[in-house]
């Protein structure tokens, strides 16, 4: 019989690159090759989901709308805590 008692950890190795990684890399790209603010642009995009706060140079914008924008905040939220190394507290 099973130990439903405790908890089990499971060590999973890093992540590859996912869809979003590779999204917001080429959208970044595109948006500083244009002279945006690729931050700014970004943030505007994922608050109010309107696609023209993203450029169509380099099909930026429709790349960015094939991903849910929850999917890119949470791409952006395991960056950060990966880059403050708070996953490894």
């Amino acid at each position: 019989m099973e130990d439903f008692g405790s908890t089990r950890f499971i060590e999973i190795e890093s992540e590859p690159v996912t869809g979003a990684q590779m999204v917001l890399a080429a959208v970044y790209d595109a948006l500083s090759q244009k002279g945006y603010n690729p931050v700014n642009q970004i943030v505007g995009y994922i608050m109010s989901g309107d696609p023209t706060f993203i450029t169509s140079y380099n099909g930026a914008r429709s790349l960015i709308m094939k991903v849910e924008r929850d999917e890119l905040v949470e791409e952006l939220l395991r960056a950060y805590i990966a880059n403050k190394h708070w996953d490894q507290v």
